[in-house]
Order: structure tokens, then sequence, then C-alpha cells
């Protein structure tokens, strides 16, 4: 994939995902594991070789596992800034607040500033790598809302406002 294609692609992904996360939604839904899955399958979709450098491959290893581990961490600190409650019905309910927005904000100027890294360090960071931290951010941060929402004690909370 060209660069440009996977820049709208990840861009178009954060913004459906952003949009429904700043939006009451049920909290177990699997939409954002689905997303995360189909993201990491295209930024895996290559032969492989375009993920490590070859003339640096042991940094570029280094540095694809720190993409990585910042993305898990990003998308677990966006997990926390989440409301989670249950409804009337004892349904459990998800949405995003400002400081999801920050956060996801937070996310995308510490993926740049790792494309940043990458260049200052001499290392090609290839555009799957893109995809692989946005599938693994939006997996992470949709598994602990789920977990979030599956620890929520039965009984419904009487009143929510929700966040604006």
């Amino acid at each position: 994939m060209q660069t440009t294609q996977v820049i709208i692609i990840a861009l178009a992904v954060i913004a459906l995902v952003v949009y429904r996360q700043m939006r009451p939604r049920p909290a177990t839904r699997p939409i954002g594991l689905i997303l995360s899955v189909a993201m990491v399958l295209a930024g895996l979709a290559g032969d492989g070789t375009d993920l490590i450098d070859p003339h640096h491959p042991v940094l570029a290893v280094v540095l694809l596992v720190a993409e990585l581990l910042v993305a898990a961490g990003l998308g677990a600190l966006r997990a926390a800034t989440t409301r989670v409650w249950r409804d009337q019905q004892g349904v459990a309910w998800a949405q995003g607040t400002v400081m999801t927005l920050v956060a996801w904000v937070g996310s995308v100027a510490v993926r740049i500033g790792m494309i940043f890294l990458s260049t200052f360090l001499g290392v090609a960071s290839p555009e799957s790598s893109v995809l692989l931290f946005v599938g693994v951010t939006i997996g992470v941060q949709s598994f602990v809302v789920a977990q979030r929402a599956n620890a929520l004690p039965n009984a419904p909370v009487s009143s929510i406002r929700t966040a604006r």
C-alpha cells in the first residue's frame, strides 16, 4: 500500500472509532475488536519484509516492539477515561469523555513522534506499522472497556448524565 492510502485508512478508522466512542454505546459490542483485527491484518498483509528495515534489523525490531507496547498502553489509558455504567435494564454502556478525546489527540501525537524518532535513528518506518499501531491501540482500548463493563455490579445505576 502507498503511504497516502495507509494514512487515509488509518485516519478514517480513527475518526469512525472516536465518533462512536463519544456517543453512548453498548460496552461489550465487538465492533472495536473487529476493526482492530482488520487493521492488524492489513498491517501484516505484506510479505513481512517491509516491517523490518533490512539495514537496521535489531533496531527496527526494538522500535516496532516499543511502538506496539506504547499503542497498547495508550489504548489502556483511553479505556480508563471512558465512562462505563449499567442502565435500568442492566445493559452495560460506555461513552468517551473529553479526556478520551484528549487522549486520542495525544495518541496520534505520540505515533507521529515515534515516526520522527525512527527517522532520526535512520530506521525506515514502514507504512504498515501505522496500521498495526492503530489496530493494537483500538483493540486494547475495546478489550479494557469491555472488561470494565463486565466487572460492573449487575445493579443498574439510577441516573447517568452523558458526557458532552
